[in-house]
């Protein structure tokens, strides 16, 4: 009896790692991650902060308009080739963005960078992967809807991945390469011809608060940092 009782424990213990291991992210070879799951500690945002908190080890994004920059350690927040990945879940009629080669701003939608659309059923029509303003995937199905140009969908977790080397951008969406462009002149300072966005040679990272009807989960934000 006293060896059963032992092997049952050990077997709760063995099950009980199992799935710990399987609710921890995978660990991906030169990835670090840029959020510890737990609070906003390495990100700074100016006006309206309460649109951003952390709730079950995501950063919740749900309020009136704001940007929460990346401002931590790694990479000295400020990057010039890597690949990003993050974790991302919308909600119906949300709006969001991934900033890359932008730097904090107090308020208002950030003059600098580039922003990786996220939005699967605003009313804007830009949908998810685009490079809103620059190079852009446009949906104007009935309802709101995606269709078929972007493979993700709302409550759904889907991964974004934003990759730049020397200003060639190429975005994925669960893996499915959605976009690809070339930033021309991407050592310098520069416009784009239909854009109000400046394209700095380096920068940091951003998160998007929309509007007060867009929710929107993010968690394991990650990047890998590439050799300028």
């Amino acid at each position: 009896m006293k060896t059963m009782m032992v092997m049952g424990v050990g077997l709760s213990l063995l099950l009980a790692t199992c799935v710990w291991a399987a609710d921890k992210p995978a660990a991906e070879e030169g990835f670090v991650s840029l959020f510890n799951g737990k609070n906003l500690d390495d990100w700074k945002v100016g006006a309206n902060a309460k649109t951003f908190s952390v709730q079950d080890g995501m950063i919740v994004v749900h309020g009136r308009t704001a940007h929460l920059f990346y401002e931590g350690d790694v990479g000295h927040h400020s990057f010039k080739n890597f690949i990003l990945k993050a974790e991302v879940m919308t909600f119906p009629r949300a709006n969001s963005g991934i900033y890359f080669h932008t730097k904090f701003q107090q308020a208002g939608f950030p003059d600098y960078g580039i922003e990786c659309q996220v939005d699967n059923s605003h009313s804007d029509p830009i949908r998810t992967g685009s490079l809103y303003g620059i190079k852009n995937i446009i949906s104007r199905i009935p309802g709101g809807q995606p269709g078929s140009k972007i493979p993700v969908k709302d409550n759904a977790w889907y991964t974004q991945e934003i990759s730049c080397v020397d200003g060639h951008i190429v975005v994925h969406l669960d893996g499915k390469k959605v976009l690809e462009y070339q930033v021309p002149d991407s050592s310098q300072q520069h416009g784009f011809p239909h854009s109000k966005q400046i394209w700095l040679p380096r920068g940091t990272f951003a998160l998007q608060g929309h509007d007060p009807g867009s929710k929107i989960y993010f968690k394991n934000i990650r990047v890998k940092i590439l050799p300028d």
